[in-house]
């Protein structure tokens, strides 16, 4: 086969090349286009039906590059380039990766379940991995919170995702506990009746559930009551509703002289000698 029969051999898987060619860069282009608009869709309509825009954000990304990738081994196959052997390399390959970057991987997988799932939004006050703060920023990779010492700490998703999680701003209204030590002297009925009385007396306390005062315990030195209600924190400081209950207590005690005793001990001493004699 001379030179010239191979040039032309060549010119025409060249000529029977290029529309493959074409084809497959106009499906990448409008993958391209198409997948930017899908993107823009995806977060306009679910920015307007979430309250968190980082669930909305995370999948308008996701809705992008999973089109693109869809549409580049499209156009691949265009071009009679062999996408099943590509795909299992990458596998191969995203298995080594993965291995590599587990931590990463790990964080960025619990970071995209807590922006489905929402189990608390920015702004929320939460107690998770032995922290309680409020929640600053979530993104795929880490969660930011701030405490109530003001120490902003940067927590991994995985951890977050894998400890329990409380959220104390998922409902308006909580309950609160005060404890209350009363001497076994007393009337424990009128004692409980004047505690309610201040209870319910305190701003912030609500009448419905209402506030209630009960007998829980005979302890070592006083009966153990305990006085509890609850306080609609969207209006008022939930700490502040708590320390204006105690002093009340405190305050309707003295008014009405009731005793709240000191822990105390009673200590008995046996082979003690008679009043008088001496030890030598």
């Amino acid at each position: 086969m001379d030179i010239s029969t191979e040039l032309q051999a060549l010119l025409q898987q060249f000529l029977l090349f290029v529309p493959r060619l074409v084809v497959a860069l106009a499906i990448f282009a409008a993958t391209l286009i198409l997948s930017a608009m899908a993107a823009r869709s995806v977060r306009r309509r679910l920015g307007a039906r979430l309250a968190d825009p980082n669930t909305a954000r995370l999948l308008a990304i996701l809705t992008r590059w999973g089109l693109v990738v869809l549409g580049t081994l499209v156009a691949l196959e265009q071009v009679d380039f062999d996408v099943t052997s590509f795909v299992a390399g990458l596998g191969i390959a995203g298995f080594t990766v993965g291995l590599a970057l587990q931590d990463i991987a790990r964080n960025f997988v619990a970071g995209v379940l807590l922006l489905t799932r929402q189990p608390f939004g920015v702004g929320d006050f939460i107690e998770t991995s032995g922290l309680q703060g409020t929640v600053l920023d979530v993104t795929v990779r880490d969660t930011v919170i701030r405490t109530l010492d003001g120490e902003t700490v940067v927590v991994p998703n995985f951890d977050v995702y894998t400890h329990p999680i409380v959220n104390y701003s998922g409902q308006p209204q909580r309950r609160r506990t005060v404890r209350i030590g009363l001497g076994y002297g007393e009337d424990v009925s009128r004692a409980a009746g004047v505690f309610l009385a201040a209870v319910r007396g305190v701003d912030g306390v609500l009448g419905d559930p209402p506030p209630t005062v009960r007998a829980e315990e005979l302890g070592d030195s006083a009966l153990q009551l305990a006085a509890r209600f609850w306080v609609d924190q969207t209006t008022h400081d939930l700490l502040q509703v708590h320390s204006d209950v105690v002093q009340a207590v405190k305050e309707a005690a003295e008014r009405d002289g009731i005793d709240l005793p000191y822990p105390t001990q009673t200590v008995r001493l046996e082979g003690t000698p008679p009043a008088g004699s001496t030890i030598g």
